[in-house]
């Protein structure tokens, strides 16, 4: 990701409104799957680097589930993300904050028991080179844990949201929201590790259904905590607010009036590098 792009964008208020809206309705539930997940494989205090930690929420979820002595480095590429996190999740025990490009990682080879990427390999130009970055840093035996989004079918609240913002644009509509759930497919996704020479990797696919008090909260996050809000300020012809209303609208209709739960559901990865 040496380039930054509008789909890597996390700027201006994106970062808090992605914490606010998004973090307690995608992030919580699989932050602590994950941060469990990583705690089982890795059972003594150990260096982890952590990729694309995003506003720090698995972070704060990896500091309270991992043995007391743990070094956890939280890395993103953009500098705004690493700053909400910091501030919002305060002095961890044993956290540091750095940025840090996954495709270009500036730290030793085997220097780390765990590496993690929530939800960022989605975004990687280079996928391939990416997976190599990590196993690079990894020692051997260690542990590399990544997830993405199932699709869009499995996620039926962000595919309503999705189709709302683009009907509002007849040509080249947003489509920033395509990019976190395009890569479903678990062959692929084992395939990436395959390549680099891991053998058994675990693959789980975990569901959620998440409470909201009001649709305008997902729809809010979805539009405007997401580079979804840049693409939209770049076309000019229609304001953030106006597709919030219409996709909370939308999202009445498809699960009924609020309280309701919406499902969501996310494929893990966790694989051990080859070698003693």
């Amino acid at each position: 990701m040496n380039a930054t792009s509008t789909h890597t964008s996390f700027t201006g208020s994106i970062p808090e409104n992605y914490d606010t809206y998004l973090g307690p309705l995608l992030f919580e539930f699989s932050a602590a799957d994950m941060a469990q997940r990583v705690a089982e494989a890795v059972r003594a205090p150990a260096r982890v680097l952590e990729i694309a930690c995003g506003t720090g929420i698995l972070t704060r979820h990896l500091a309270g589930a991992l043995p007391a002595g743990t070094e956890i480095l939280a890395t993103d590429l953009n500098e705004a993300m690493l700053t909400h996190a910091a501030k919002v999740n305060g002095n961890l025990s044993g956290v540091t904050y750095a940025q840090a490009d996954a495709l270009d990682l500036n730290f030793e080879s085997a220097g780390f028991d765990a590496v993690i990427c929530q939800f960022g390999i989605m975004f990687f130009p280079d996928k391939a080179k990416g997976m190599a970055e990590m196993t690079r840093v990894l020692k051997p035996g260690g542990a590399l844990a990544l997830n993405v989004w199932d699709s869009f079918d499995q996620n039926p609240a962000v595919r309503i949201v999705d189709g709302v913002i683009k009907r509002f644009f007849e040509t080249d509509p947003p489509r920033f929201l395509e990019i976190p759930f395009s890569m479903s497919d678990t062959e692929a996704g084992r395939g990436l590790f395959r390549e680099l020479g891991y053998e058994a990797v675990d693959v789980a696919h975990v569901a959620a259904s998440i409470e909201i008090a009001d649709h305008a909260l997902p729809a809010r996050g979805f539009v405007t905590g997401t580079p979804t809000m840049i693409e939209i300020g770049q076309r000019a012809t229609v304001g953030a607010e106006e597709i919030v209303a219409a996709a909370a609208a939308e999202l009445e209709r498809a699960f009924g009036p609020a309280p309701v739960k919406l499902p969501f559901q996310e494929i893990v990865y966790l694989g051990r590098k080859p070698g003693n």
